[in-house]
């Protein structure tokens, strides 16, 4: 769960807690990256708008390196659209809900995210 707002990151940790999941908060795209390292996500769950790299990147970056890794985008911000138009001239489209996002759609993403045979990240292949 990645948000630059701690708040909405650690709530939102909470209730996938809850709901049997594992998941962790983190509050930039470079600690995201940074975690993933270490977790093998199989799911990432952003905000678009953040300071530095921003989701749109994020997504871009997992899309890379951990294929098989599921994103959803989450904004609550005008300057999405634009990103958005730039990332879908690159070929990449991401699933994308507007805040504030009912846990229920985030629960219902994450439970349809599994990994492929063994997951491993295709940098580390």
């Amino acid at each position: 769960m990645v948000d630059d707002k701690t708040i909405i990151a650690d709530t939102l940790v909470l209730i996938l807690h809850a709901r049997g999941c594992e998941a962790l908060a983190a509050y930039s795209a470079e600690e995201a990256i940074t975690a993933a390292k270490e977790l093998n996500p199989q799911a990432v769950v952003t905000d678009v708008v953040m300071p530095g790299m921003n989701g749109i990147e994020l997504a871009d970056y997992f899309a890379e390196h951990y294929p098989a890794c599921k994103v959803l985008l989450m904004s609550g911000n005008i300057a999405t659209g634009e990103l958005l138009e730039e990332s879908h001239r690159n070929g990449r489209i991401y699933p994308i809900f507007a805040k504030p996002i009912h846990p229920a759609e985030i629960l219902e993403f994450v439970k349809n995210c599994s990994l492929p045979h063994d997951g491993t990240p295709k940098d580390a292949r």
